[in-house]
């Protein structure tokens, strides 16, 4: 969507009230902060929820019998891969959300006095170099995979383990 199209959008015409436009501001932007927190609660959830499977995968292989480890270390390794390719997914619908969110905030100071959000995306080049600054969702994206290729690991180590013995 252009620019002029999420204009289009945000105001309607004949209304130019600049009270409503800052206190409207004001309860957009925070729930910018709000989608943020969230983010932040979601990857701390499954941040634990991968940490408890590796954690349970360990004190199994302490805890069981030889026999009956393969079916759990399989369930816990694919329940793994799939919380993390669930994680992948939030993490990308919460970005999205809030890039969206931050186009119409840039569209509405478009017409304040001040333009500190646009200002601030100016500075750091847009996120497009990582010397000035990298946008923390383009990190937080490589987490899940991280935990994907450990779960995938330990899945693929044991299904040999299997076959070899």
């Amino acid at each position: 969507m252009t620019k002029e199209e999420i204009e289009k959008n945000v105001f309607r015409s004949g209304v130019d009230d600049t009270h409503a436009l800052l206190e409207q501001y004001k309860i957009f932007v925070d729930s910018a902060d709000k989608i943020s927190d969230r983010r932040l609660k979601t990857n701390e959830f499954f941040l634990g929820l991968n940490t408890a499977f590796l954690a349970l995968l360990g004190l199994a292989k302490s805890q069981v019998v030889e026999e009956e480890i393969s079916v759990i270390i399989t369930l816990a390794a694919l329940g793994g891969i799939a919380i993390s390719y669930l994680w992948f997914h939030l993490i990308r619908s919460h970005k999205n959300l809030n890039g969206a969110k931050f186009k119409v905030v840039h569209v509405i100071e478009k017409r304040l006095p001040l333009s500190p959000y646009h200002a601030e995306w100016e500075i750091v080049g847009g996120g497009n170099d990582k010397k000035r600054y990298w946008p923390f969702s383009h990190i937080e994206l490589i987490m899940p995979w991280i935990f994907v290729a450990i779960f995938v690991t330990i899945l693929i180590t044991k299904l040999l383990h299997l076959f070899v013995v």
